[in-house]
């Protein structure tokens, strides 16, 4: 939902680091020399008023692909009738898929969708979108009067969604599931077992005896996919060393990785390895399988965002009582209590669209009241909107709404995955190397600063900053 919200921000990256590789490299390259802020697609667009502020044009077609991951496509449905309720006459063509970079990226060059869902394991680089062009500047939504009339989009969407959608001073990609992040557990497990939810890695600590003598392993995580566990390493580096250590290391700052707390936060994540604190085997488990593993009692907690409830709301047993905490402070702290929290989803326009008018004004339904809160009711996630989740009764959401009412005003967020595509695919196998034992903490951040020099040097590379 990314930040590494960037989930898929909510499942976004695996395999992003491949594009430059694919054949359809070429094609996307064809793109540059366009002015991604200029170009506005082909097609003709009909009569702009404050009501259709793009000019969507009667008649005309909208091409809308959307990702058909763990927060399903309902969602989607009902945005077209939102859509249609105030554009008759223009007809939405929407379809889903999960191979977003398969289907899309040869496209981009020639004739690409209006408007993509740029999410999942087969998702397009979004820093090679950019700087081939490929891509459109969407600031002129952000100023765009609400779907509902109530003041400009920007300022009806939640903290950090435009900020994590800015690259280079324009916004790009429109973050739309709101995702907060943290340690899922059973209540009525823990109620049953007099067991209270820890907050630190101390309790952690102190609790996974209990938990192992009942016959349950004290956590489970997704060994498959790199980016699961570097959620709960990011948001452990944020917490131990603070936040500007880890804008530090988005912007490539010469020993980074090597800021005070750093190693000692992650050696908690070495110590739970070490005293086999994890269900066996989960260094072979995907997300789905590790989430049913946790589901089916054998693992006290899991580590993932808010999507988890309808991603498996199919197997989760009716007397489960799926609750959501954040992650461990670790010993000492400099952002004590830091939340994990923000926007995830993309949804991008090529600069090639022929109906670039009807994507936003697609994206204006959705980002509207009723689509927000749709998103919200169908998904039990909170999309990018403030208030999504206002009407939603649901035990899972309000445990991730009380955290988000306790949050720092610093919400954990990190870049360099977006921003560099061999840094977020050698993170995410050292991620996975720290979480089956392959590697130690200190392994872990020597490695890591070895590709941040190696990434800093090489002027082959366009390198981007972060302001906060």
């Amino acid at each position: 939902m990314s930040n590494e919200l960037t989930r898929r921000t909510v499942l976004r990256r695996a395999a992003a680091a491949g594009l430059l590789a694919t054949p359809a490299a070429g094609l996307l390259s064809a793109c540059a020399g366009s002015d991604s802020s200029s170009d506005k697609g082909t097609g003709d667009t009909g009569t702009k008023s404050n009501d259709n502020p793009f000019g969507v044009k009667d008649g005309s077609t909208v091409k809308v692909v959307v990702f058909d991951g763990g927060l399903g496509t309902d969602y989607a449905k009902k945005d077209v009738t939102i859509f249609n309720a105030k554009h008759a006459n223009v007809t939405v063509n929407q379809s889903a898929t999960q191979k977003i970079k398969t289907q899309e990226q040869p496209k981009m060059a020639t004739t690409p969708s209006d408007l993509i869902n740029n999410s999942g394991a087969d998702i397009m680089d979004t820093s090679t979108l950019i700087s081939e062009n490929a891509i459109q500047s969407l600031d002129d939504l952000l100023d765009a009067p609400t779907w509902d009339g109530t003041g400009k989009i920007r300022d009806s969407l939640l903290p950090g969604t435009i900020n994590d959608g800015t690259f280079n001073g324009k916004f790009y990609t429109l973050k739309y599931a709101y995702t907060v992040w943290g340690m899922w557990y059973d209540a009525a497990l823990f109620e049953k077992n007099s067991w209270t939810a820890p907050k630190t890695w101390a309790d952690f600590f102190t609790l996974a005896p209990k938990i192992k003598a009942a016959g349950i392993a004290p956590f489970v995580y997704d060994g498959v996919h790199g980016y699961y566990p570097r959620w709960h390493i990011m948001t452990t580096v944020w917490n131990a060393a603070g936040k500007q250590a880890v804008v530090d290391i988005d912007n490539l700052k010469p020993d980074a990785w090597k800021a005070a707390g750093i190693l000692e936060g992650l050696q908690n994540i070495e110590k739970m390895v070490k005293d086999q604190l994890i269900l066996a085997g989960s260094s072979g488990l995907n997300h789905t399988q590790s989430q049913q593993a946790h589901l089916d009692g054998k693992a006290a907690f899991i580590q993932l965002g808010t999507w988890y409830k309808n991603e498996m709301a199919k197997t989760l047993p009716p007397a489960f009582k799926l609750t959501l905490s954040n992650y461990w402070d670790v010993a000492s702290p400099k952002a004590a209590g830091a939340v994990y929290a923000g926007a995830g989803e993309d949804w991008v326009v090529p600069a090639k669209a022929e109906n670039a008018a009807g994507a936003k004004e697609y994206l204006r339904a959705m980002l509207s009241t009723e689509g927000a809160g749709a998103f919200a009711s169908l998904t039990k996630s909170l999309a990018s909107v403030k208030g999504s989740g206002d009407k939603v009764d649901d035990p899972a959401l309000a445990s991730a709404n009380s955290l988000m009412k306790g949050a720092p005003a610093d919400l954990v967020s990190f870049r360099f995955p977006d921003f560099y595509a061999d840094y977020d695919k050698e993170s995410q196998n050292l991620a996975e190397d720290l979480m089956a034992g392959r590697t130690d903490a200190a392994g872990f951040v020597t490695k890591m600063q070895a590709i941040a020099d190696k990434i800093s040097k090489d002027s082959s590379i366009k390198k981007q900053t972060r302001a906060n």
